[in-house]
């Protein structure tokens, strides 16, 4: 049984509550990117929650709570394992950076799956871009276990490429084949040509920087893949404009909340003691989605899939907007 399909028998997301673990492995990739392991508190050998490649945990960085991407193959874990791009002074990956060492402890949840393969492909395009390479590699990891066809292009500043040993020793297999590459003309050179030599059934998978990820969605359209078989993840959306005043609904209670332009709906809803679980505020992770029972939803965010806004029962609140909602809570 696939990483997969064993996650696949758990509750959608299958996030498990948070959790102590212990730092067993803390490995430097770059001069910025460093790789942590996590194991149980028990030294007793067990499993961990299996999980869909693609997954990330949530670990607590000081004052901060972020998503990193797991980068091995979910099937029958017995560490977690993350590798953390530092993105400057004051954030949760410089605490990470700055206080983890081995035998440490730290507050972990998950793994939460919002990057998963789509089960039945014939095989997979991997796009990556700098620090994206970690869930790209989970995916790889799991196309080689299942020793299905994945080709991976990988681009990185010189100097800045991490999990290249993993990569390149992947690449020894048969049906897994990389391309490393720099630059942005270079790159999209590159994809141009990967895009074109793909079998019927293959999905694309990308993960980088915007700009990856905008010339990846336009090489895809222009090669004629249809958008069901093209996806991403984000780190962060583009700046949203302030939007236009509306009036949210509470159906448990009848209340009325006025969300003012340029104040995100989860905001209000935790200033009028309305619990939501959120994490990025941009509208990338799918941690604030709450069930929507009427109204027009303005969907800003890069989560949900076309369909899934076409139905108009659930929104992200951290970013989204409309007119005479009313939401389920």
């Amino acid at each position: 049984m696939t990483a997969a399909a064993i996650a696949a028998h758990l509750h959608p997301g299958y996030t498990t509550s948070a959790r102590p673990m212990r730092v067993v492995t803390v490995r430097r990739l770059t001069d910025d990117i460093t790789h942590f392991r996590f194991a149980p508190l028990d030294d007793a050998p067990q499993v961990l929650t299996p999980y869909q490649p693609g997954s990330h945990l949530i670990v607590t960085a000081g004052e901060h709570r972020n998503a990193y991407s797991l980068v091995d193959d979910g099937m029958f874990p017995n560490t977690y394992g993350i590798s953390v791009l530092r993105r400057g002074a004051g954030g949760g990956s410089g605490w990470l950076h700055d206080n983890l060492s081995e035998d440490a402890v730290v507050e972990v949840e998950g793994p939460r799956s919002m990057f998963a393969p789509v089960l039945g492909q014939r095989g997979a395009l991997l796009v990556a871009g700098g620090i994206g390479i970690t869930p790209v590699l989970s995916h790889a990891r799991a196309l080689a276990r299942e020793r299905r066809r994945a080709d991976i292009v990988y681009s990185y500043r010189p100097g800045c490429g991490a999990h290249l040993d993993d990569l390149r020793a992947l690449a020894q297999q048969p049906n897994i084949t990389l391309h490393e590459v720099s630059g942005a003309d270079a790159t999209a050179e590159l994809l141009a040509e990967r895009f074109r030599a793909q079998a019927l059934g293959t999905h694309a998978y990308a993960c980088g920087p915007a700009s990856l990820l905008e010339t990846y969605t336009e090489l895809a359209k222009q090669a004629g893949w249809p958008t069901a078989r093209v996806h991403l993840e984000r780190f962060a959306a583009p700046e949203q404009d302030p939007g236009d005043p509306f009036t949210v609904t509470l159906s448990s209670t009848g209340d009325r909340i006025d969300v003012p332009a340029g104040v995100s709906l989860l905001q209000r809803l935790l200033d009028h003691g309305v619990e939501v679980p959120n994490l990025c505020r941009q509208g990338v992770c799918g941690e604030c989605r709450i069930p929507v029972r009427d109204g027009i939803i303005e969907h800003r965010d890069l989560v949900l899939s076309e369909e899934e806004k076409a139905l108009g029962d659930a929104m992200l609140c951290c970013v989204s907007r409309g007119q005479n909602i009313e939401v389920d809570l």
